[in-house]
């Protein structure tokens, strides 16, 4: 007689099959997906779009843009188990899906290469480019972001140079997903496990709830801090050991460096070859030129344009700056004190309370999550009329999820959205929006709306207190909440240029305007109550979070001018780059560094948003669209922070356009200027000086 498991295992249907789902909103079914069903699932779909392309390539009539361009199945199989599968690589991963992903990952990038380096496929491609009915603006760009994609990915290339493509494709996708793999693991090894109540001096109570309720998970006496955000980030600010400070900054900053058990040295090398070696292949001189055709920022030269005003900027209030947390770490420690990375988070932290009786954790009581929650999406509320209702019939993929529906303010669906808030093993680190279904309109006039997800490690509850949030992690929220709008407000004909399918450098407008609102009266006074007695947050400490709040902006500026400037270096190459890693970027952030770097550290073995993430020669745009967004903010705080017309104007000119036009020509219908970096050196409060820099 058949095993029961084994004939129930038979008769069970792969869910990515079922179609529909029978789920609300035709949502991804998570509870009914196992780890088998993913491969077949994937390589069915890979023979579907195979069978489409077929049946595009041996159209006997002549190649039109609706035959061609438009003929496309916007729902299909592979883009279903894709976005489902490589969105949990990221936010609930585990060994048995990374080996799955580095199995898979190959085959879809052979399956993508043979599309597009299809040569009867680009023939028809090219037909209709050359040759086309008058076409609506979003018809222009879908053709010319078609044609693009099969030039920038070498279908005019010879067959050598296919080839050749080929291969650069896919060791690529194998190593970036290495890449992530090894940091996320390596974040993960390592913990700092402690007994004595002496070593936890100046710690918060959140911050030793938070690590007695970790070392109680792994069934450990005392308390356990880690190096994800919420955890490391509370150390570094308070922990008076300063020996454990440097353990901690320098098992933070030495993951993933040569000798370790995650070693991405090699990967980084090879990783930067590869693009540079791509880029040249298809004509371009560098990686960053490569790029940089398809964002507003246009050229490196523009690029380190940008860079070079803000270091000009701001370099010297970022060096008074430094000075003045040395000063206040002298004064405590001695006037032979050397400051150092580990240091500065401290004393800055204790000259901030000195000079405006300001501290994060005075501000943790009035920031309970589910009041946050209640007013971020009361913001959304308020400014556009839309309004969100828990479904907890609606699939998640772990409990930690919510998922919403959003509605209108007509009534009408919008969008799904699932809110992932903590940080937790199987999570990469840091904070992220992204889609489980796109938006877009069918021949018929149906329109498909959107299921979007905010995924973020903010502060866990314990067993004595709720998730209370700092002011940062509300901005980060706020942040993630604005790319989560995009996608919300979708309203456009095809997917791929639906939401936050825009260039690079404009896609951070959205999330970086709405972080304009937490330091906002009107709005702090709309959900910061303490979550004990009810009381709002008072104006007097509302005042001092104001005036605080260009507390060392200019050394801030500084570190994401660094960053951007590292990545520049890399992605600028002409030459094979086989340099010491360590040493090139210590040479290539120079002009932006006000600390001493420790030894053995190094940053480009775990910069995931510009090894593996798709911030590759774009890392200036969080600069790029902070000049953007502090341009745009300053219509909403001369209209009102909560003026209903630049909200609608905002959602009708950009939120809902997508990628159906230039990225300018919708900032400008909306703003009715082109942006200039004026409102934010008078956000920051920052008045340029010349400064001779050799």
């Amino acid at each position: 007689m058949e095993p029961i498991a084994a004939h129930h295992t038979q008769e069970r249907k792969n869910p990515f099959f079922n179609v529909p789902y029978g789920t609300p909103h035709d949502t991804a079914p998570f509870g009914d997906i196992r780890l088998e069903d993913y491969e077949p699932a994937f390589m069915e779909g890979i023979r579907q779009d195979d069978e489409l392309t077929d049946t595009i390539i041996n159209n006997p009539e002549a190649p039109t843009f609706d035959n061609t361009i438009a003929f496309d199945v916007p729902d299909n199989l592979l883009g279903r188990v894709s976005e489902v599968f490589f969105n949990l690589l990221s936010a609930e991963t585990n060994d048995e899906m990374d080996t799955l992903a580095q199995k898979m990952s190959p085959i879809l990038t052979e399956h993508a290469n043979n599309i597009l380096l299809n040569e009867k496929l680009f023939a028809r491609v090219k037909a209709v480019y050359d040759h086309h009915r008058e076409l609506t603006p979003e018809e222009q760009m879908l053709l010319d972001k078609e044609y693009d994609g099969f030039i920038r990915n070498g279908a005019a290339l010879p067959e050598e140079g296919k080839e050749k493509l080929r291969a650069i494709s896919k060791e690529l996708s194998q190593l970036t997903l290495q890449f992530s793999q090894n940091n996320l693991k390596a974040t993960n090894a390592f913990q700092l496990h402690l007994t004595q109540e002496e070593d936890l001096s100046g710690l918060p109570e959140t911050a030793l709830d938070a690590a007695a309720t970790a070392a109680k998970e792994k069934g450990l006496e005392g308390w356990l801090f880690t190096l994800h955000a919420p955890s490391y980030n509370p150390f570094m600010t308070y922990a008076d050991n300063r020996e454990l400070r440097q353990k901690m900054y320098m098992a933070k900053n030495t993951i993933c460096t040569r000798g370790s058990e995650y070693d991405n040295t090699e990967i980084v090398k090879r990783i930067v070859n590869l693009r540079r070696e791509r880029a040249q292949l298809l004509g371009s001189r560098t990686f960053a030129d490569f790029v940089l055709q398809k964002r507003m920022a246009e050229n490196s030269q523009n690029v380190y344009q940008l860079l070079n005003d803000l270091l000009q900027a701001y370099l010297p209030t970022a060096r008074e700056e430094v000075k003045a947390v040395e000063a206040a770490a002298r004064k405590r420690e001695g006037a032979d004190f050397v400051l150092q990375p580990w240091d500065f988070g401290y004393y800055a932290h204790k000259l901030q309370l000195e000079k405006y009786n300001i501290d994060g954790e005075m501000l943790r009581p009035y920031f309970e999550l589910a009041r946050v929650k209640q007013g971020v999406f009361g913001l959304a509320t308020r400014l556009y009329g839309i309004t969100f209702k828990e479904n907890p019939d609606i699939p998640v993929y772990h409990p930690d999820v919510t998922a919403y529906e959003v509605y209108d303010k007509d009534g009408t669906f919008l969008a799904v959205l699932y809110a992932d808030f903590h940080p937790r093993k199987g999570k990469q680190s840091g904070a992220w929006m992204t889609s489980y279904k796109d938006q877009w309109i069918d021949d018929d006039g149906t329109n498909h709306r959107p299921h979007v997800s905010v995924t973020m490690n903010l502060t866990k509850p314990t067993d004595s207190r709720p998730a209370l949030l700092t002011l940062g992690e509300v901005e980060t929220f706020l942040h993630e909440f604005g790319h989560a709008l995009h996608g919300i407000f979708a309203n456009t004909r095809f997917k791929s240029l639906s939401g936050t399918n825009v260039y690079w450098d404009f896609v951070e407008l959205p999330s970086q305007i709405m972080e304009n609102f937490a330091v906002e009266r009107e709005f702090l006074h709309t959900f910061a109550f303490h979550y004990q007695t009810g009381e709002p947050l008072p104006d007097a400490l509302i005042d001092r979070i104001v005036a605080s709040r260009n507390f060392n902006v200019a050394y801030a500026c500084l570190r994401q001018v660094g960053y951007g400037l590292l990545d520049m270096a890399y992605y600028t190459l002409e030459q094979p780059f086989d340099e010491d890693v360590k040493a090139f970027e210590k040479k290539a952030w120079a002009t932006a560094q006000l600390l001493p770097q420790p030894e053995g550290t190094c940053m480009s073995v775990q910069f995931g948003h510009i090894m593996a993430g798709g911030y590759a020669a774009g890392y200036y745009s969080y600069k790029w669209a902070e000049v953007l967004d502090a341009d745009a903010f300053s219509l909403f705080k001369q209209k009102g922070i909560f003026s209903q017309e630049v909200a609608q104007s905002f959602r009708d000119n950009i939120l809902s356009r997508g990628g159906t036009e230039p990225p300018m020509t919708l900032y400008k219908r909306f703003r009715g200027q082109a942006p200039t970096i004026d409102a934010l050196l008078e956000r920051n409060g920052i008045h340029p000086k010349r400064e001779n820099r050799q």
